[in-house]
């Protein structure tokens, strides 16, 4: 972590002025303040929760409700036993739903009609209603009800009552404010380090128009990541989530005292698995605003002396540290390559990765199998012959080459697979992310062929003792990423038996380099589909 200093140094304090002392030194503290306090309640206007009259104080203004409009706000709080957010809640209510007085006797006790979020936002500014403690609202009634002709003893004990439950959140108050200062504290350091190490290398100039268009692509792609359903997402695909967990958690000795980079760390999931793995330092790099949700979260399970943070694109950032040991990454997208993150692991490998460090997962690879799926054609495409009456068949032009993303049924599959292209991330170069590749799939049904089905397979192999692999195949437990559908738009027949020969082209979009081009020669027809 960067040691905090301030370059103004000695100078800056010697400018600062010398604050003034009172005037009237015998005027005792606590009156000083309970004067300033009764005279910013005098100065106060309050509007009525339910007319226009302004009245000049909280309590008048609660007065005025009993005598003209017959409700105790006192009472309502008592009743549904309120809290600070629940009585804010309710005045907000009343004043955005401009609701009649007669509304509030009789409620029932759930649910209330003011339990959203939404009435959390004020409705006048610095209303001074929501300035007011409930729990002191109700002392104060209490205690003025008990002030009618009693005995002396019982006036002395309502007293000290309101003495002691005062002191008690005067003390509650101090704890609450010594965390939160203690925790400011910490998040002051965090982000001190997260600047001093998320220096940007941004090219000085012109950009020119591409550049600046792969910008503007770059912050709409980090920006869906900063969705939290995403990652909610993906952390309850268990197939993925626990295969990395699995991985580490089997090869402690993989891990141990080394510093390990995440690429794209999101939540954190992975930097968290690393560091109780035994790693030594492990460096997390997200260029999303759930950078600053994993900030929290390597707080609250004690790992912030393990995990460093920071925020910015891999590319245009300084780490720390010269190498690193082992770089982990959860890069995979829909048919393995589109989002391009598999481009900014290679960057990072290049530049950051010791000679004898590796990358993880190691080993992937791309697979197609053939599907005869009638329903699933009829759904998507013969569905435009005819929409509620009208011809839309020229819809079939722009439906077709848009794969679609969908966990695919084992009965329709009618081929067995075949591996199309093999990846080992610590020897793969970025040019060879785009290929072209022949194939043959043995058909196993006598079958229409509707479509040409892609999934992949990832394995944690190099150096562990206990390897760990998972796939996103249709035979296999469905992960978030499923398979990508690329329907024909005229299905043909197969016999079983028959190898069906076929060649894939895959590249990048010119016009947004994160999505797909995939192009098919089959049967003597070449179809293009886009992946994105």
């Amino acid at each position: 972590m960067a040691e905090n200093t301030d370059p103004r140094g000695d100078a800056a304090a010697e400018d600062m002025p010398e604050l003034s002392d009172c005037e009237d030194e015998d005027i005792d503290e606590e009156d000083k303040w309970q004067w300033m306090e009764e005279e910013e309640e005098n100065n106060q206007t309050v509007t009525c929760l339910f007319c226009d009259k302004l009245l000049s104080s909280v309590s008048d203004t609660l007065q005025h409700c009993i005598a003209v409009h017959q409700v105790n706000i006192v009472d309502i709080i008592r009743k549904h036993n309120l809290d600070d957010y629940g009585y804010i809640k309710m005045i907000n209510f009343i004043r955005s739903t401009k609701c009649d007085a007669s509304s509030l006797t009789g409620l029932p006790d759930a649910p209330l009609p003011w339990e959203s979020e939404d009435f959390l936002r004020p409705v006048i500014q610095d209303d001074p209603l929501l300035q007011t403690d409930p729990e002191e609202l109700c002392e104060v009634e209490g205690a003025n009800q008990s002030a009618c002709p009693s005995s002396g003893a019982e006036s002395h004990n309502a007293l000290q009552q309101r003495t002691q439950a005062a002191e008690e959140r005067a003390r509650s108050s101090e704890e609450a404010l010594a965390r939160a200062m203690d925790d400011l504290h910490k998040l002051k350091l965090l982000a001190q380090g997260l600047v001093m190490n998320a220096e940007t290398k941004k090219k000085s100039g012109n950009l020119g128009p591409v550049a600046e268009l792969r910008e503007d692509e770059d912050e709409a792609y980090f920006s869906s990541y900063g969705h939290y359903s995403i990652h909610e997402e993906m952390l309850k695909d268990k197939v993925r989530t626990e295969s990395y967990r699995d991985f580490m958690y089997r090869n402690p000795e993989v891990f141990k005292d080394k510093v390990v980079l995440d690429v794209g760390c999101g939540t954190g999931i992975l930097s968290m698995f690393a560091a109780r793995s035994g790693a030594k330092k492990v460096i997390a790099v997200d260029q999303s605003v759930i950078i600053y949700q994993a900030m929290d979260i390597v707080r609250s399970n004690q790992l912030q002396d393990t995990i460093t943070l920071i925020r910015g694109r891999i590319e245009d950032i300084t780490l720390p540290v010269d190498k690193v040991d082992i770089i982990i990454s959860e890069w995979m997208g829909y048919f393995l390559l589109m989002e391009s993150m598999l481009d900014s692991v290679l960057y990072a490998r290049d530049l950051y990765l010791s000679d004898t460090g590796s990358v993880y997962p190691d080993l992937c690879n791309i697979s197609l199998v053939a599907v005869g799926d009638k329903q699933q054609h009829q759904d998507h495409l013969a569905f435009w012959d005819d929409v509620y009456g009208f011809n839309m068949a020229c819809m079939k032009r722009v439906v077709v080459p848009e794969a679609s993303v969908v966990a695919m049924k084992v009965d329709t599959l009618i081929s067995e697979p075949a591996v199309v292209q093999t990846f080992d991330c610590n020897r793969v170069c970025l040019s060879e992310l785009e290929f072209s590749s022949e194939f043959c799939l043995k058909i196993t049904k006598t079958e229409e062929c509707t479509a040409i089905v892609g999934y992949f397979d990832i394995f944690f192999d190099k150096g562990c003792s206990n390897k760990v692999m998972f796939s996103t195949g249709p035979e296999v437990t469905k992960t978030h990423w499923k398979q990508t559908v690329f329907l024909l738009e005229k299905p043909f027949s197969v016999q079983a038996g028959e190898e069906l020969q076929g060649k894939i082209t895959v590249r990048k979009h010119k016009r947004d380099p994160r999505a797909l081009l995939v192009t098919f020669d089959l049967r003597d027809k070449k179809m293009i589909y886009s992946v994105q």
